[in-house]
């Protein structure tokens, strides 16, 4: 079974989705690594970073909504983030009584808060980006023809295909869950047993999928030694980088470096 909800990939003729694998993936690691090294409070240049990142998205044709909508899923792990405003010191903000301890919110610590919740967010729409108007293996491909490590590119291969293995096997349990369930045309009478009783019963499965999708993984991987695989990517030599391409890769390193330049003056 095909399990097209994990493929972020949408097919497209934009002109994001028709340029070249290899200069998405740079100018992407080049606006993370701009985006990563603006200075904390550095509100205009996040400001600039955000138009810039829309600019693309509408280029992109995928919508600013599709965008937007996948990136608040990255947010909740800004939260790891959230002891900064209590330990940096500075001027006290507000603060907070919890039964014996008290807890204070200092200005810095706000402030490197948003920050690093924003830097995050402008960062995480730029791949959702790259993720949307690139199909795995053409980045893959490009990770390769930029020296990457083959060790690397191999692990980020597999992971990807192993994803889909585990969802595979546990489809097939749930299938197999509900061909034994059995369940009554009464209101009054409910399928299943009680919490504790679910609780096994999920707990089983979990440890089930863990084992069958161990096997299936071994037997994978065996069949892909035994047809040569020896962790490289294979694929066709690449075409050179047209004169568009290489425009835009400058151009917009040029402007990131600009950008960046700007932000250590802010």
């Amino acid at each position: 079974m095909h399990v097209h909800f994990l493929d972020p990939y949408r097919p497209g003729h934009s002109s994001i989705h028709q340029l070249d694998a290899r200069v998405k993936f740079i100018l992407t690691l080049a606006f993370i690594l701009t985006t990563a090294l603006t200075p904390i409070g550095a509100w205009p240049i996040y400001i600039l970073l955000l138009a810039w990142a829309i600019i693309v998205e509408i280029l992109s044709e995928l919508g600013v909504g599709f965008v937007l909508r996948r990136a608040v899923l990255a947010l909740p792990f800004v939260l790891a983030a959230l002891p900064v405003i209590f330990t940096v010191p500075g001027a006290a903000l507000l603060s907070l009584s919890i039964g014996p301890w008290a807890l204070t919110i200092t200005l810095p610590g706000a402030e490197r808060f948003i920050s690093i919740a924003l830097k995050s967010w402008i960062s995480v729409q730029m791949a959702i980006v790259l993720a949307a108007t690139t199909s795995f293996p053409d980045l893959l491909t490009a990770m390769r023809a930029i020296k990457v490590p083959r060790l690397l590119v191999a692990v980020f291969g597999l992971m990807w295909r192993y994803l889909f293995v585990l969802v595979d096997e546990a489809l097939r349990l749930m299938r197999a869950r509900l061909s034994r369930s059995g369940e009554s045309d009464r209101e009054d009478l409910k399928s299943g047993g009680a919490l504790i009783w679910r609780a096994k019963v999920a707990g089983g499965m979990a440890g089930s999928l863990f084992l069958r999708a161990l096997e299936r993984s071994d037997r994978i991987y065996m069949t892909m030694l035994a047809r040569g695989y020896d962790g490289e990517v294979r694929a066709a030599p690449l075409p050179p980088l047209s004169r568009r391409d290489w425009l835009t890769l400058w151009l917009c390193l040029g402007l990131l470096f600009a950008i960046l330049v700007g932000a250590a003056l802010f």
